[in-house]
């Protein structure tokens, strides 16, 4: 271990060493799970041309969002699990900060994208070749993972120069988590924290249901068969919202609340966050979009052609 680097406890593991063995199985299918899933449907959206429209492109980029995110924190768990001592260097634990969040705040981009999509394709069909454009779709994506990453930078840059007085994070990963070990809480990080959840989450969460209200008011309107094209499309992006706003408010009680929870419920909470999501949305994407669907029957059942 090299002296003159700072390193940081991991403290939020329960009987590691006991069960240890246990939790890197159990973690270590779930990530090929996650993985498999995720890759096998980008896989298919590249794959065939049917799917190079820009709901499926921006489903692409949320499944391969999903699979940045659970690496950025699975392989350390692994190590972790099967280590005698969980510790993570002071830059590392920063770097992986700096992952989780881009990944957080990309997510929120992409499904405010995913709905301004929707909301274009049911509210304004005629035009809507003229605005979801290649260079639109472009736009949208580059944005989507360079302004969390813009904003994230920023955050850490804010707290370089806070003084340690705590070595010991309580958590299995670095989150919000992690400034409990500085002495002083930075007053214009925490009013730099408020302005980010609010522009990347907030607005985000009400700029998508504002869409969805739309679409809603529009499918009332309107004959059966634009409402079934309306709830096979919209309803899986509803879920994925939903499933991704639970994790929000999880990470918003446990850091930013301090909530006092015990280090079992921590923990419980803590794998569930890094379970559902990823684990659920090819499932989602794979089962409720009819096109995909249709395809990875093809994959698996090559005698059953739809």
């Amino acid at each position: 271990m090299d002296v003159n680097v700072t390193y940081l406890t991991l403290g939020g593991f329960v009987e590691a060493k006991k069960f240890g063995y246990v939790y890197f199985m159990v973690m270590f299918t779930v990530y090929i799970l996650i993985m498999c899933g995720n890759i096998t449907i980008v896989s298919l959206i590249c794959k065939h041309e049917t799917l190079h429209e820009p709901m499926y492109i921006f489903i692409a980029a949320l499944l391969l969002n999903s699979a940045l995110y659970s690496t950025v924190i699975y392989p350390k768990l692994f190590i972790d699990f099967l280590s005698e001592k969980q510790i993570i260097s002071y830059s590392a634990c920063f770097f992986q900060l700096f992952l989780y969040y881009t990944s957080w705040g990309s997510e929120f981009f992409l499904l405010s994208a995913m709905a301004y999509d929707r909301y274009v394709s049911i509210c304004k069909p005629l035009q809507y070749l003229t605005i979801m454009r290649k260079t639109t779709v472009s736009v949208f994506l580059v944005l989507a993972w360079f302004l969390p990453a813009c904003q994230i930078s920023l955050a850490l840059v804010l707290n370089a120069n806070s003084k340690l007085c705590n070595f010991t994070v309580d958590g299995i990963f670095c989150n919000n988590s992690v400034y409990s070990v500085y002495c002083v809480r930075s007053r214009a990080l925490a009013v730099y924290g408020i302005f980010g959840l609010v522009s990347t989450g907030l607005l985000s969460l009400f700029f998508i249901l504002f869409t969805y209200i739309s679409i809603l008011l529009v499918c009332y309107r309107s004959s059966t068969e634009v409402r079934t094209k309306a709830a096979q499309t919209c309803l899986p992006h509803l879920l994925v919202l939903i499933s991704f706003t639970c994790l929000c408010s999880y990470d918003v009680i446990i850091a930013r609340l301090e909530t006092n929870f015990t280090k079992t419920v921590r923990l419980i909470m803590s794998l569930q966050s890094v379970l559902y999501h990823p684990l659920f949305n090819p499932i989602i994407y794979g089962v409720k979009m009819k096109e995909i669907s249709k395809h990875l029957k093809r994959l698996f059942c090559q005698h059953k052609l739809i």
